[in-house]
């Protein structure tokens, strides 16, 4: 092997290694969790789609403590096409949101921004189509960012803190470094580092994959 390449080599993995906080070295990997397209509703938007009164059903507890899927399900409707049976995710929320995949925006016909959960001012906006009426939303509609959940004593045991970006190894023949994974840590939070569609499928992961922390700083 050429020795330039060689010397190269290990300057980058002296740098991975001199930026990976000292406590993650020797911890467990981080379970993933894959995010298909879904939605949160308000409790206006959820009673306009599935009439008033009427509150979610739920099938199964998802990882994040007091999350869960519900029965319901909504058809989005964009300029150049549908996606039917489309998950609401509970419980309920303050303001409706709506996360896809960037290939669930192209059927759509929409440009959603990537954005952290929450930060929906100026995101693309849908119809929603539901068995007791329809609403459309101005925005509220995103390609969440990546993120990592976290208890307080996962975040503190990994050196990181909230709100702090990381940047994750995954293993594997699609092996490749997510970078600016943003931290989401706090109390009721469980590990699990989550990914849309497009981004498992490009990096070969599945749910209950396991990456590993690398850096801190993005």
């Amino acid at each position: 092997m050429d020795p330039e390449l060689i010397d190269a080599v290990v300057v980058c993995i002296a740098k991975r290694l001199a930026d990976l906080p000292p406590a993650a070295a020797a911890l467990p990997g981080i379970p993933v969790g894959v995010s298909k397209r879904h939605v949160h509703l308000s409790a206006n938007d959820a009673a306009v789609l599935f009439g008033a009164g009427r509150a979610l059903t739920k099938v199964k507890d998802l990882k994040q403590t007091g999350e869960f899927a519900a029965a319901e399900t909504v058809t989005l409707v964009g300029p150049r096409g549908v996606i039917p049976g489309v998950r609401v995710l509970g419980p309920l929320r303050r303001v409706s949101q709506v996360e896809l995949s960037r290939t669930d925006s192209f059927l759509l016909g929409i440009v959603p921004p990537v954005r952290d959960s929450g930060q929906l001012a100026g995101s693309a906006g849908v119809a929603l189509v539901g068995p007791a009426g329809t609403l459309t939303m101005k925005e509220g509609v995103i390609v969440a960012a990546r993120h990592i959940h976290m208890s307080v004593e996962d975040a503190a045991a990994y050196g990181v803190a909230d709100g702090d970006r990381v940047s994750l190894e995954v293993p594997g023949q699609r092996s490749v470094c997510f970078r600016n994974v943003l931290v989401r840590s706090g109390a009721g939070f469980r590990l699990e580092f989550h990914v849309d569609t497009d981004e498992a499928n490009a990096a070969g992961l599945k749910n209950g994959d396991l990456v590993s922390l690398v850096g801190v700083g993005g």
